[in-house]
């Protein structure tokens, strides 16, 4: 049995994309058809490159999506404003490096409204677009499986955060009832359900600093409440969960250790987990996994990060076979998927590696899939 392949979900858009894309952020007139032309064509050729590759389980992109969190605001009502920025502990302990990233354009710049009212589905015309074009493009290319990524409740409240509701919990709760309906609308169309949750790492550092780590586990434990909560009903062979420390290229020295996060990712309902391991700060925690492989549930499936995201080395596929061959033993290589940290293109227009070299390794990663399978 072969080792699958995929990754995190966001690839590289095209300029005439991202213009797009702005012109909507900045409320500039568009040609509505034009924008919808676009999007189907730029999914259609996204997805033609990666089963070009040899991608087993493919995506979207989040071709239309101006980044994979405050794409909500959107398609959602209650937002307005903007959200206060707040840098991640490991850039603050490193001053200069965080004044050398956004002299360089290294920190992108997009809306992060508040929360200022009522959270609500505005419909989901742009999801079932959305849904439309990876499924058209999947049909054109020959791909046999999809998934397509949605906001977690938790991660939408580190990035937008709430100046309306009266409690955190009651701004999760009234996220997981929106986000529901996005969720089943995306299995009921065979697709894999893809859930991003960097709240359950990145936000230890960036939003919850002066707690303890213990005292950031239970914040984070509500959050995993509050999200299978929304996935109540949907079977979670349909669902896959990503975890991370951040996607960009940093010091990570504040990062939380996966051991201490371990139990909470678990308790996701979700069948498949995405994190990275190609990291230098966590490359080493796949001993994690091994010594607590007893705590694994048998229906998970692990997806290790096994292509870095932030950097334009392409791997070796024997990197690759080698990274991939520490987490066969654990659970059996029926159980392991080849995947990347993170996305190549996690905001719109904004993207550490060159879109060539992010297709270069996925080429890399299926190579080196095959030779795991084959060991």
């Amino acid at each position: 049995m072969s080792i699958k392949t995929t990754h995190t979900g966001s690839l590289p858009r095209t300029q005439d994309v991202v213009d797009y894309i702005f012109a909507r952020e900045n409320g500039e007139s568009y040609d509505r058809n034009g924008f919808n032309a676009t999007m189907a064509a730029a999914c259609s050729e996204t997805v033609r490159r990666q089963t070009e590759v040899g991608i087993d389980v493919v995506s979207d992109g989040e071709t239309s999506k101006i980044s994979y969190a405050t794409y909500v605001k959107d398609r959602y009502t209650g937002f307005s404003g903007d959200s206060p920025r707040n840098a991640p502990g490991d850039l603050k302990l490193f001053p200069t490096f965080l004044k050398r990233l956004a002299e360089a354009g290294g920190t992108p710049q997009y809306a992060r409204p508040m929360c200022t009212g009522e959270v609500k589905s505005k419909g989901q015309d742009e999801l079932l677009a959305d849904i439309a074009n990876l499924k058209a493009g999947m049909a054109t290319h020959g791909a046999s499986e999809g998934f397509m990524n949605a906001a977690s409740p938790g991660v939408i409240s580190l990035f937008l955060q709430n100046d309306f509701y009266a409690s955190r919990d009651e701004y999760l709760a009234a996220l997981a009832d929106a986000m529901a309906e996005e969720y089943r609308t995306i299995v009921d169309a065979g697709l894999y359900l893809q859930l991003d949750c960097p709240d359950l790492a990145l936000s230890r550092h960036m939003l919850f600093g002066d707690l303890s780590d213990d005292e950031f586990l239970k914040i984070a434990a509500t959050h995993v409440e509050a999200l299978n909560g929304a996935l109540a009903g949907i079977d979670p062979s349909r669902v896959r969960v990503h975890i991370c420390w951040g996607n960009y290229e940093g010091p990570h020295v504040c990062d939380i250790d996966m051991a201490k996060v371990f139990s909470t990712f678990m308790s996701v309902n979700a069948s498949g987990l995405l994190f990275e391991t190609s990291n230098p700060r966590h490359a080493h925690e796949w001993t994690v996994f091994r010594d607590r492989a007893s705590e694994i549930p048998e229906d998970k499936i692990l997806i290790p990060g096994v292509v870095d995201t932030t950097t334009n080395f392409v791997e070796h596929p024997e990197v690759v076979a080698q990274r991939l061959d520490h987490f066969t033993p654990i659970v059996g290589q029926q159980r392991v998927i080849a995947g990347s940290d993170c996305g190549f293109g996690t905001f719109a227009g904004f993207g550490a590696v060159d879109p060539e070299i992010a297709y270069a390794k996925l080429g890399a990663m299926v190579q080196g899939a095959k030779i795991a399978s084959a060991r």
